[in-house]
């Protein structure tokens, strides 16, 4: 039989989320949940309330299917018993996170930054003995509670992914994550519609390494200057040819897999990793620093790297009578960069569907007539933008084609496509071109 990895009364939860249980508080907690429609047995649903939609609604739907009791806000008029009344329930559901946090006594890595977060997360997941690591991004305020949540008891190590929409974002989640090994993979132009300004940025990602205690470690970029500060801590430094842990000779091959030589603490491997994108060996890096600080070896470092595999709609490389590369799942400056210049080296005509970079607030015009010239320059043989381009097939030229939604898109890329190319399909999810993909995917297959 398997063991829940949580086991609470009533009277407990109520105590760290400073909530009022209404029924019997000795009712036994084994999950927490926040979907009303698959309540695993034993769980506590939590009724959050978003800005689209309010769990609270489904209280009584969650009894229903099985939830030991639900966590509400008070003065909602909610009448289902057993309950805990909160103030807010996006923060009890931080605070019983923090509960089986503390609960747990293994190494942690909290990964964060403005590209490669996930990345880096799946690749570290893949070194550490018996790791749990953040499905897919479960990177914010719900998802981080949630990863601790689900942490088995088994697990030998925790990765968790952290992002950031503002100020306080980070530091909030602190009871949640509290790392031994702090990760910042990059610092970029992502989010400057919400923090406004890159400095704002960066004391933002800092705020992972202030969650640090005297022996934890943080894991920084060699060449940011902006994150050349001290902390409580150790450092370890990452980068391109130079820092603590440093990749060289970087090349990939028909696929867009990357080799190169990691080097680190006197040793030197080559390795190839599984993933698409030239990009992920500085991710690989960042993963190897933080490996190092959680005492693992040189060689299984290396081991580690090379099984992993990277999640779903990231430099997803497909082939078939075309070769789709499907990236759909975010996009910012610096990963729109990597997918172009990787998918321009990959044999083949190339092809790129490309939409809105999303909140980066001043200099989105900028960013996205660089990316339309970007595309040109690298010789792609067209572009077709999708919805709101802010510029970027104006800057493209004659090689760009401009559709209103991802629906129409689909036609426009097959007046284009030919046997034997090569086509990016890379948004910010909003655009929700990942529907787009599917279907080229199956095309390229049939």
């Amino acid at each position: 039989m398997t063991v829940p990895p949580i086991t609470w009364d009533l009277g407990e939860i109520a105590a760290v989320t400073g909530g009022t249980v209404v029924g019997d508080d000795s009712s036994i907690v084994t999950d927490v949940t926040i979907d009303s429609r698959t309540v695993p047995t034993g769980a506590v649903f939590v009724a959050l309330r978003g800005e689209r939609h309010d769990a609270h609604a489904f209280v009584s739907d969650a009894i229903v299917e099985g939830a030991t009791a639900v966590v509400v806000e008070r003065g909602r008029g909610i009448e289902v018993a057993p309950r805990i009344e909160v103030d807010n329930t996006t923060t009890a559901l931080r605070d019983i996170g923090a509960l089986r946090r503390a609960q747990l006594r293994l190494p942690t890595a909290a990964v964060t930054g403005s590209t490669g977060k996930t990345s880096t997360k799946d690749l570290l997941a893949a070194v550490l003995p018996a790791a749990w690591a953040s499905p897919r991004s479960f990177n914010n305020e719900v998802g981080v509670p949630l990863t601790i949540l689900r942490t088995p008891r088994d697990a030998r190590h925790l990765v968790v992914e952290v992002g950031s929409r503002g100020p306080g974002h980070i530091a909030w989640l602190g009871p949640v994550i509290r790392p031994d090994v702090a990760v910042v993979t990059n610092l970029g132009v992502v989010h400057l519609e919400t923090f406004g300004t890159t400095y704002a940025l960066a004391e933002s990602k800092w705020e992972l390494v202030e969650l640090l205690g005297a022996n934890g470690t943080a894991v920084l970029p060699v060449d940011e200057p902006r994150l050349d500060r001290r902390h409580r801590g150790t450092t370890i430094t990452f980068g391109i040819g130079r820092g603590d842990v440093r990749v060289e000779k970087i090349v990939t091959d028909a696929g867009g897999k990357p080799s190169f030589d990691l080097v680190a603490d006197g040793q030197q491997t080559r390795v190839s990793l599984q993933m698409a994108g030239a990009h992920q060996a500085i991710n690989a890096a960042a993963a190897t620093a933080a490996s190092i600080a959680l005492g693992v070896t040189f060689t299984r470092i290396a081991d580690g790297l090379e099984k992993a595999t990277g999640s779903a709609w990231r430099m997803e490389v497909h082939s078939g009578r075309f070769t789709v590369v499907n990236d759909a799942y975010n996009a910012n400056p610096q990963s729109m960069d990597g997918a172009l210049r990787t998918v321009s080296a990959m044999p083949g005509r190339h092809l790129a569907v490309l939409g809105e970079m999303a909140e980066l607030g001043p200099v989105t015009g900028a960013e996205h007539e660089r990316v339309g010239r970007l595309v040109r320059e690298l010789g792609f043989a067209a572009v077709i933008t999708v919805g709101d381009d802010h510029g970027m097939a104006h800057a493209a030229g004659d090689i760009a084609e401009s559709i209103e939604s991802a629906e129409a898109a689909l036609e426009a890329v097959r007046r284009h496509l030919r046997d034997g190319d090569v086509v990016l399909v890379k948004a910010s999810r909003a655009v929700g071109l990942e529907a787009l993909a599917a279907d080229l995917v199956a095309e390229a297959a049939s």
